[in-house]
């Protein structure tokens, strides 16, 4: 908004040049956010506390140790990032892209979902919540409009193709079925950020370093001078999903300062659904959909294990792991919560520099 009201003037006020530079508007982005974060954060605690007699209702048949620290926690707290984000993309993003409002889109429907999730679990206090079917449903209508919407903006010849990582010119075509491989990218994206959200910090830390990486990939994906350096497929416009995986990184930070152990508020799937989603719409609008899954390999793991868990069960009746997702194996081995915590963003880190290492290396 401040970009299209302000840069016009840019001639005549050397001041408002700087909105012209999406360098110095996703670093606006970034502060706003977090701005925003740290300063509704109370009172959005403090309305959630209000509503949510006990806080996030917790699984009998989880770590013994839950129970005890994290009862009485609110959830929802996917309410504060959302708030930041959209806030801070809606304020310094030029909102004539097309890419922004498709992404954003899916970005709050996936937040709508999750906050629907959240409320039956929290009003009739177990943690059943939406039927898994009816989640599906929902992501997959809203996930498969965005994607139509994004291919609609891509030029012609790369718009139904996906990209192949460390390929120079290796792109698979699917026709007029890409869509549905962009819909099943943000749905596994969504789905599998909420599935890391276990602990306290676990999940936002990755997603944001995983924003970083595309807020970079976003910006040179959309500049023809470095896309064509780099031997990457240009798409016009995408260098304004740098203003919104920016505002992202900072709408994490602020949540983080709330979420550090012990946590005040967990994000619940308000936040975990829409931002996997939110990464999974800038990976399919930037054709770095594998790339995704290599940056955010923690949260591929942790679904992995989950789908190991359910088939070995399902055929055997024994468990290869002590619990699934993988962090709740950890906690039952013994491992301290932190431990966990900081090993898994350990990974994350290595992880998001092998996906950034992608752009040289073809």
């Amino acid at each position: 908004m401040i970009f299209n009201l302000l840069s016009g003037y840019a001639d005549g006020f050397i001041l408002f040049n700087l909105f012209r530079y999406t360098t110095f508007r996703a670093a606006a982005a970034c502060l706003t956010a977090l701005m925003i974060s740290l300063f509704l954060g109370p009172a959005v605690i403090n309305w959630l506390r209000s509503f949510q007699n006990g806080g996030q209702p917790i699984r009998a048949d989880g770590p013994e140790g839950h129970l005890l620290t994290k009862k009485g926690t609110p959830t929802m707290g996917g309410v504060l990032i959302l708030l930041g984000l959209l806030c801070s993309t809606l304020l310094w993003a030029d909102l004539r892209s097309g890419l922004i409002w498709a992404v954003m889109l899916v970005t709050v429907a996936y937040g709508l979902l999750g906050f629907w999730d959240d409320w039956l679990k929290v009003t009739k206090r177990n943690t059943k919540g939406v039927s898994g079917k009816a989640k599906l449903a929902v992501q997959a209508g809203a996930g498969l409009v965005a994607a139509v919407w994004i291919t609609m903006l891509m030029p012609d010849a790369i718009s139904n193709r996906l990209a192949l990582p460390f390929f120079k010119d290796v792109m698979i075509n699917f026709g007029i079925l890409f869509p549905l491989v962009g819909m099943l990218v943000m749905m596994g994206a969504s789905n599998a950020v909420n599935l890391t959200d276990g602990l306290d910090g676990l999940a936002i830390v990755p997603v944001m370093l995983a924003a970083a990486v595309f807020a970079l990939i976003a910006y040179l994906v959309g500049n023809r001078v470095f896309a064509d350096y780099l031997q990457l497929n240009g798409v016009p416009g995408t260098s304004e999903l740098a203003v919104f995986c920016s505002a992202m990184i900072g709408a994490g930070l602020g949540f983080l300062w709330f979420n550090a152990p012990p946590a005040k508020v967990f994000m619940g799937d308000t936040g975990s659904l829409s931002l996997g989603g939110a990464l999974g719409g800038v990976a399919v609008a930037t054709k770095h959909e594998i790339v995704l899954a290599i940056v955010g390999g923690l949260f591929v793991v942790e679904t992995v294990s989950v789908m190991i868990q359910v088939f070995w069960f399902k055929r055997t009746g024994r468990r290869v792991f002590l619990m699934a997702p993988l962090h709740h194996h950890f906690e039952k081995k013994g491992w301290a919560e932190p431990t966990i915590v900081i090993r898994f963003w350990i990974i994350a880190m290595i992880l998001a520099l092998v996906g950034l290492s992608t752009l040289k290396i073809r």
